[in-house]
């Protein structure tokens, strides 16, 4: 299974409709949701906000007031013939005054994703956790050589330090013993990480 390990871009005009493509890595629902608001942040006063996603066995496309079938299907097939998992594709279309037909938008949308993943690096995902760990000010130097193998994704600093990390199940088995000795760690979730 593959997916991209960062956020990709690329525009192409057809006709003088603008259209800019984003791939964005995403690790569940909630970030898909958060990762489309912040698009229709940046592109403010685009005409439409086409996209799909593949989160683990969820799939979603949205035409986004375009001809039903003529943008939300067309990105995913793209990504789905890629094999890509856990990843987002938005297609932002500014419009240039000229109708482009439902093959046209097909094409249009189509190669919108196929040029941007040219862009992309596109990576192997892997079985993994998220995983919680809580410890002391004192063991913080100690978690961050520990974990260096592994992405921490979110830092808390109160009575104690909480990392919220993505570990691959390879790595964290290693690293298990050593984990449990300096910090206190929970599992919240089992997901794909990128390797």
């Amino acid at each position: 299974m593959l997916s991209i390990d960062s956020k990709a871009t690329h525009a192409i005009v057809v006709q003088k409709s603008k259209f800019i493509c984003l791939l964005i890595p995403v690790r569940d629902i909630l970030e898909v949701k958060k990762e489309l608001d912040l698009v229709k942040q940046e592109f403010v006063g685009a005409t439409h906000y086409c996209y799909a996603y593949i989160c683990g066995s969820e799939k979603r496309a949205s035409d986004d007031g375009e001809p039903s079938g003529t943008a939300g299907m067309p990105i995913l097939n793209v990504l789905e013939k890629q094999n890509l998992n856990y990843i987002l594709c938005v297609v932002v279309r500014y419009f240039g005054g000229i109708k482009l037909g439902a093959g046209g938008l097909v094409r249009a949308y189509s190669n919108s994703v196929v040029e941007t993943l040219k862009e992309a690096h596109i990576v192997d995902l892997v079985l993994g956790k998220q995983i919680i760990c809580t410890f002391s000010y004192p063991n913080e130097k100690q978690m961050n050589y520990v974990l260096q193998n592994a992405v921490i994704f979110h830092k808390q600093y109160q009575e104690n330090i909480v990392y919220h990390v993505w570990i691959t199940n390879e790595v964290y088995e290693d690293l298990k013993s050593v984990l449990n000795t300096i910090s206190e760690v929970s599992i919240e979730q089992e997901l794909f990480v990128t390797k």
